[in-house]
């Protein structure tokens, strides 16, 4: 034991002693070694307009090999391919700007944060267009400084490239394809917002997106918008709506619109004064696709898909109808609530009205689609005037009512009070288009009861649900629904000829929110009359004046009898002549009087009020509950589907680099 002792005592006299610093001179003092400058051998960054970095960078990377290794410089070396050349070199460069950082007498210098504004405004479309989201590294906010304290410009060796010219604009840096620079093929929904967003940024002062909800997996309900004045409501301008892709499945309506959207823009921008004066005096709105979900499901059922256009052999269901419904398999032209039953249930009575019907309590009751509520809040939201719901299957423009008067509801012809403005107003799409209202261009159920191209919906397929007839006894808006051919899902090589056969038919469809008459309500002291009722002899369908007191009014030519009214105030009656061929409506203002409340008048109000308010929209909040109840019950990592692109990014036993995905 003793010997034992005595080896672990001589082991230990002859260990190196250990550093204590409570023993003066035993330790050695630890210089840290100041960062110095040093050359950028990053390979994809060989052509910054520097040549000495510095690591740590700033991201905190504390060697080249750490920064080579992390999945902020292999999106730099990819991201060429992955946005399709487009923005490149300039995304790559301020991405260099900050994982190798400009460094000069010892001082690591940060880009400057303009630089990285412009790009990412000019740039943000391409990373929606693939669904990443915006790099984190680019945060401008983050990781770019000012002018003040100090900043280099990151892009300075584009800047210096053209001989000795100055390069002021951006626009001159990123050259790029225009958005307006149609391609004939079909767009994913990443692809059709795109589009959309490229074409806002190439007409900024006449385009603007918005979005009014997303679907029932998430995809967004992106419009796009068309004034002299994007995101205002002007005082006489009609405010007019397309809306697409209702059935995922009929897809040649989302293209028109996509084209429709890159036709407003390019040609207004070349002096089209035909364009110029629909969108200086219309404000138009644009749904390329209501149904994201919907389309998702036919393009992936697409395969071994064939179409028969003999009726005869009938559809192909295995494959015709696949994604015609949203992602909870809702018809969403079923969805809407069935007014047309109220009306009917009420037409007996003396004084029914057919507009501004309020919604049943007992419709919020039902499964209310995402996409269906979305499109009810925008209509009550914007004093639409004419409206266009684009479909397949057939080629005719169908008209209200949708649901028959039929007591078993067959199909039979059940006209509005407005017959006559809508059989105008199919005729005037059915026209324009270069075969619809052509008797032997007909195809599909419809050509028993069409004539020349139109066809009242209830005489030829009954439906309850509509939305074409909620438009029109809920609001203001006439809508008709324009089915585009026979073909829901038409070959890639046949979008050309159906933009041909409709883009005419499109732009005179617009000019016909200019029918009719239209003016301004005022009182004696000239305060605008909200919500004044204005009315037409002979057609027990009113509309009502929006926040400003103006209002629209479509209308057939002839002679019509026009009064304005509000509570508390005094009718004013005018009579109106609408010659043929007017290209403009007809300016019809009134001046209203106070006056005591008229008796016939609130009983007349009563009588709507017994079924709900107007205002009363989701009184129970079920659609909120609903959504809360379909959250919680889906797998939220199979609802959030990976892009194409994530597995190339997602290394063995690395950490996944989330901030890549958008809905992350």
């Amino acid at each position: 034991m003793l010997l034992i002792l005595l080896q672990l005592l001589v082991l230990v006299s002859c260990a190196p002693r250990r550093c204590d610093p409570g023993f003066r001179g035993q330790c050695k003092p630890t210089v840290e070694e100041k960062p110095k400058c040093t050359d950028v051998l990053l390979s994809y960054c060989d052509d910054m307009a520097y040549t000495q970095t510095m690591f740590p960078n700033i991201l905190g990377h504390k060697t080249r090999e750490d920064a080579e290794a992390g999945a902020e410089y292999l999106l730099m070396s990819v991201v060429e391919s992955l946005l399709g050349g487009e923005c490149n070199p300039e995304i790559r460069m301020l991405g260099c700007s900050v994982l190798a950082p400009r460094c000069e007498k010892g001082k690591v210098l940060k880009p400057c944060r303009t630089t990285c504004e412009t790009v990412r405004k000019r740039c943000s479309h391409a990373f929606e267009g693939i669904e990443m989201a915006w790099p984190y590294f680019l945060d401008c906010d983050r990781f770019f400084v000012s002018e003040q304290e100090g900043c280099y410009d990151p892009l300075e060796g584009l800047r210096a490239e053209p001989d000795g010219e100055d390069v002021d604009s951006m626009e001159i840096l990123l050259p790029e394809e225009p958005a307006t620079t149609m391609q004939f093929t079909y767009h994913t929904n990443a692809q059709m917002i795109s589009i959309l967003k490229k074409t806002e940024e190439q007409c900024p002062d006449i385009a603007r997106t918005y979005s009014i909800g997303r679907s029932i997996e998430g995809r967004e309900l992106l419009v796009v918008e068309f004034s002299n004045n994007p995101g205002k409501h002007e005082l006489l301008e009609p405010e007019i709506k397309f809306i697409g892709n209702m059935h995922g499945n009929e897809v040649l309506g989302r293209q028109l619109l996509i084209y429709l959207a890159q036709y407003m823009c390019s040609e207004y921008q070349l002096g089209n004064e035909r364009i110029q004066t629909l969108i200086n005096t219309t404000r138009i709105h644009i749904l390329p696709s209501m149904n994201p979900d919907g389309y998702e499901l036919a393009v992936s059922g697409l395969q071994d898909n064939n179409y028969s256009d003999d009726e005869e052999q009938g559809p192909r269901y295995d494959s015709w109808n696949i994604g015609r419904s949203n992602a909870q398999n809702i018809d969403l032209n079923r969805n809407f609530p069935d007014l047309t039953s109220v009306v009917y249930s009420r037409r007996r009575q003396t004084r029914y009205r057919t507009d501004h019907i309020p919604i049943p309590d007992y419709y919020w009751f039902g499964k209310v689609a995402p996409e269906t509520y979305a499109v009810m809040k925008w209509i009550r939201s914007i004093p639409f005037v004419l409206s266009a719901n684009f479909h397949g299957g057939d080629l005719v423009v169908s008209y209200p009512y949708d649901l028959s008067k039929h007591p078993l509801e067959r199909n039979l012809f059940s006209p509005t009070p407005d017959d006559q403005v809508f059989k105008l107003l199919a005729r005037t799409y059915a026209n324009a288009h270069e075969t619809m209202s052509n008797e032997n261009a007909r195809c599909g159920s419809s050509r028993t009861s069409s004539q020349k191209g139109t066809v009242n919906g209830a005489q030829w397929s009954s439906i309850a649900g509509g939305m074409q007839d909620f438009n029109y006894l809920h609001s203001n808006c006439f809508e008709v629904t324009v089915e585009l051919g026979c073909d829901k899902f038409p070959a890639e090589e046949e979008l050309y000829t159906g933009w041909e056969e409709n883009h005419e038919a499109l732009i005179t469809f617009m000019e016909a929110a200019h029918g009719g008459i239209k003016g301004i309500v005022k009182d004696v002291e000239g305060n605008a009359v909200t919500g004044a009722r204005i009315s037409v002899r002979g057609i027990r369908h009113d509309i009502t004046t929006a926040e400003n007191g103006d209002y629209w009014r479509l209308l057939t030519p002839g002679i019509h009898v026009v009064t304005a009214s509000a509570p508390g105030y005094s009718r004013s009656v005018k009579k109106v002549h609408l010659p043929r061929h007017m290209h403009r409506a007809g300016r019809v203002d009134f001046v209203l009087q106070k006056a005591a409340l008229e008796l016939d008048t609130q009983e007349e109000d009563d009588a709507i009020l017994s079924m709900g308010t107007y205002e009363r929209f989701d009184p129970y909040n079920q659609y909120e509950r609903y959504t809360l109840v379909s959250d919680l019950s889906l797998n939220r990592e199979e609802r959030a589907e990976k892009p194409w692109w994530w597995n190339y990014f997602v290394q063995p036993g690395g950490s996944a680099p989330t901030w890549l995905l958008k809905r992350y």
